[in-house]
């Protein structure tokens, strides 16, 4: 019986961090089932702190971040790696993606002009467009850049204190 009373932990005791940053880290290739692996992982990893909202905003960035690499980053069947690190503090998780595929094009990172409405129709966009609009929306202090042959996107999740 202790047991099973040992196994029911309220939910706000649940998401409570450990003290001190938590830290997921994983580098895999770049092909649809080690992604499918990898996102799974990163989600698990964090998901006793997180709100379901939260981890859903987790898993949808990360599987837009990381299969558009997959399927725009590498030439056909080319082999690549991915690497993924996510640093969770009080606030926010702070994501950063690498690869070694080819430039993010510069219109994936460009803000949503003020004239735009709040929610653009996803027929209207380009490929991929409304992925990215989706990424700018959910996270914040967005990041690119190319260095060395690899790409280096970061960005924070915020969270609810």
């Amino acid at each position: 019986m202790w047991a099973d009373q040992a196994r029911e932990v309220p939910p706000e005791v649940r998401r409570r961090p450990a003290a001190g940053p938590q830290i997921f880290h994983h580098s895999f290739p770049a092909d649809p089932l080690s992604v499918r692996t990898a996102l799974r992982a990163a989600v698990a990893r964090f998901m006793r702190q997180l709100s379901p909202d939260e981890s859903g905003t987790l898993e949808l960035v990360l599987a837009e971040v990381l299969n558009n690499i997959v399927e725009h980053g590498y030439a056909e069947d080319a082999p690549g790696t991915i690497t993924l690190s996510i640093v969770r503090d009080r606030r926010s998780l702070s994501c950063s993606v690498s690869d070694d595929g080819v430039a993010l094009p510069d219109d994936c990172l460009k803000a949503r002009a003020e004239t735009e409405s709040e929610r653009p129709e996803p027929e209207a966009l380009p490929e991929g467009g409304f992925g990215w609009f989706l990424i700018r929306d959910l996270t914040q202090d967005l990041g690119y850049r190319r260095e060395n042959g690899r790409n280096l996107l970061a960005f924070r999740l915020p969270l609810i204190a």
